[in-house]
């Protein structure tokens, strides 16, 4: 093997490792020795030289990352225990991208080949992102897909302590792995650390992909916010005005709940308890609702804060109204739970995309893939329909016989282009938001049945749109990766958020109006400031896409769902996870809390609704405030109230903290 061939290996590889500037000095050694004498060229090479040099020329054949991969995840299992999940989690990130540089050399079969020969190790932790890199077929694919695409332009940060490391890196040298080497050298940052290996459970904080890095949230986390009520709320005049009626008008309601409870207890087939027994249980739950009633009125002592944006004045007769219920609430808590009522789509075909319920259940929307916005009154479809199905259970015939406008039970909007993705009411019933693919937002009268604004602003599908909690203003979320704020009276956005690195899939207010949460398919969530559009608070902890939020009605506390069924709540004040909710079995696509805030409500695509105790699950220890041991407590489950067979699309507490929830009954197998 001569000297010329050798040179043009060396440079191959320099050139394709983006050593530039090495590969230019070596270019003009070899000038200057041509001119001097041809002696170079013609000296004899070592053997095991040359044979090692020409090995470097093969490190990218699609042989190394099969076998390279398959060596490396032999070692990893093989370490010490002690080290083991730390050099275990080294292997997903270079799995990916082994996989997606085959991919982007054109070895597609080979690819291929690697993808489902490995691809099994990592199937629990990381379902949703190998699903979407199944679909990668080419090169032209990697540009393509935005989830690839990010991957491919941003390094993976791996927390790991400085032995581990080290370990590493002894054995991808002495084993030669040079296609391993090079992928962890160009995919990979390490934050090596002192001491001893980190917790198993910390993993979902240490692995973040799209270039996240749990040190820059936790910069961000430390910016202060303001997470109080309104000053002047309604709920505040009624406090200082409204306590004496209150407390006897919330009486009768806690009696007529405590035998609607026992009412469905009976007719579910439960122990039917003699009189003395349910007079003993009434008074039970008397004394404990009137006990959480001053319980949350002292809680209601948040910190009070001003409101950042102008904000709509309410109508006399509607604060009135409001007010009206308001007294009228019926406490909720472990002990007293919310009667429910269930409106289920039926003849859907699944088609249905969304569904809403207005706050006082008199309306409630579906949004379809045929573009078209449906809403029901209720009071109409009750006059209509003399003898309900079940009781507690309304049923919704989304397409009906009848082709007379006349002769449908529900109003028909028509304007959007594309699927209906989501619908909201305003909180006083007037107006409906609904956003759809064809990258719109429409402003509907449900009193004049017409659409009354087309918004537009974003370039690609929306997700999302909800009003913010006194109208008015509403926010939106979009594939274009961004969320939007809105008011009414203007047709360009007044704040764009831009931050996440995937879809925006939810939006949600804070109960002060001042703060937008948002959730995304980056499996984060992000607290954004109204007034400024700055993103002050980053949540870290979810392992797949978020699609719904809630907001606790003090504005404390923050609940999250994500596609795999967890569901999370987070302290807004110091960004960290109170409880983890363990219980369901797919995707959460919709959260409510009480209007006290002492119960969750959770509804499931695996057809069920869930009540959650937050009052007792928030109660972090004063010792545990600045530690990590708030989050290994789990929200307790009060009761699991299954359907027949219909997903929950959308949950919705009254103001009198009645919970209406909504879905399309689905095909039973």
């Amino acid at each position: 093997m001569d000297q010329e061939e050798i040179d043009k290996v060396v440079l191959a590889y320099l050139d394709k490792r983006g050593f530039k500037q090495a590969g230019l000095a070596l270019q003009q050694e070899k000038q200057q020795h041509g001119k001097g004498s041809n002696a170079s060229s013609t000296a004899q090479i070592d053997p095991d030289i040359a044979k090692q040099i020409l090995s470097f020329a093969e490190v990218d054949g699609p042989a190394q990352y099969q076998e390279g991969y398959s060596k490396l995840r032999s070692w990893a299992y093989s370490s010490l225990d002690q080290y083991q999940h730390e050099l275990v989690r080294v292997l997903y990130p270079v799995f990916i991208h082994a996989f997606m540089d085959l991919v982007a050399k054109g070895h597609i079969q080979e690819a291929r080949s690697f993808f489902n020969s490995f691809r099994g190790d990592h199937e629990v932790m990381h379902t949703r992102d190998l699903q979407k890199l199944e679909g990668v077929l080419s090169p032209s694919h990697l540009e393509e897909m935005e989830f690839a695409h990010s991957l491919r332009q941003s390094k993976v940060g791996i927390k790991i302590c400085q032995y581990s490391y080290d370990l590493l890196l002894q054995y991808l040298h002495k084993s030669q792995s040079i296609t391993m080497l090079g992928v962890v050298n160009e995919h990979i940052n390490f934050q090596v650390s002192p001491g001893q290996p980190n917790s198993i459970a910390d993993d979902a904080e240490y692995v973040t992909f799209f270039g996240s890095d749990q040190d820059a949230a936790n910069l961000i986390n430390q910016k202060e916010i303001h997470w109080g009520l309104l000053e002047d709320s309604l709920e505040e005049r009624l406090e200082k005005t409204g306590a004496p009626n209150m407390d006897s008008e919330k009486a009768d309601g806690e009696a007529r709940e405590g035998e609607l409870e026992e009412n469905k207890k009976r007719s579910d087939g439960g122990k039917q308890g003699t009189t003395p027994k349910k007079l003993k249980k009434d008074k039970v739950v008397g004394a404990t609702a009137k006990a959480h009633r001053s319980d949350s009125i002292a809680a209601s002592g948040a910190p009070r804060v001003k409101p950042e944006l102008a904000l709509p004045v309410i109508p006399v007769e509607v604060e009135q109204s409001i007010l009206e219920d308001l007294r009228n609430r019926v406490q909720l808590s472990s002990m007293a739970l919310p009667s429910i009522s269930l409106y289920t789509f039926l003849n859907t075909h699944d088609s249905l995309n969304c569904a809403s319920i207005s706050h006082d259940g008199s309306m409630v929307a579906g949004g379809f893939s045929d573009s078209s916005l449906k809403v029901w009154d209720m009071a109409k479809l009750g006059q209509q329909n003399v003898t309900s199905p079940s009781q507690g259970e309304n049923e919704l015939a989304a397409n009906e016989p009848s082709s007379s406008s006349g002769g449908r039970s529900y109003t028909l909007f028509r304007g959007h282009a594309g699927p209906v993705h989501s619908a909201t009411f305003s909180p006083f019933g007037d107006f409906i938001l609904s956003s759809s693919s064809d990258s719109t937002i429409r402003l509907w009268s449900s009193k004049l049945s017409a659409n009354l604004v087309c918004y537009k602003g974003h370039n690609y599908p929306v997700w999302d749109v909800q009003f913010s909690p006194l109208g008015h203003y509403f926010a939106s979320a979009s594939h274009d990766r961004t969320a939007r704020i809105w008011s009414m009276d203007r047709i360009q956005p007044l704040r764009i958020m831009a931050g996440h690195l995937s879809d925006v899939d939810c939006v949600q207010w804070h109960a002060n109006c001042n703060y937008l949460a948002t959730g995304s398919s980056d499996k984060t969530v992000r607290l954004w400031d109204v007034q400024s559009g700055e993103c002050v608070r980053i949540f870290i902890g979810h392992r797949s896409m978020i699609l719904s939020l809630a907001m606790s009605p003090d504005g404390r506390y923050m609940a999250s769902g994500d596609e795999d069924g967890t569901i999370m709540m987070w302290d807004l004040a110091s960004g960290r996870c109170v409880a983890p909710f363990v219980g369901h079995g797919s995707c959460i696509w919709s959260l409510a809390f009480s209007c006290e805030g002492s119960l969750l409500a959770s509804g499931s695509a695996d057809c069920t609704v869930k009540l959650w105790d937050v009052a007792t699950s928030s109660r972090v220890p004063k010792s545990d405030e600045n530690g990590k041991n708030g989050s290994t407590s789990r929200l307790r489950s009060l009761k699991t109230l299954p359907t027949k067979s219909t997903p929950v699309y959308a949950l919705q507490f009254s103001r009198r903290n009645l919970l209406f929830a909504a879905g399309a009954l689905s095909k039973q197998s």
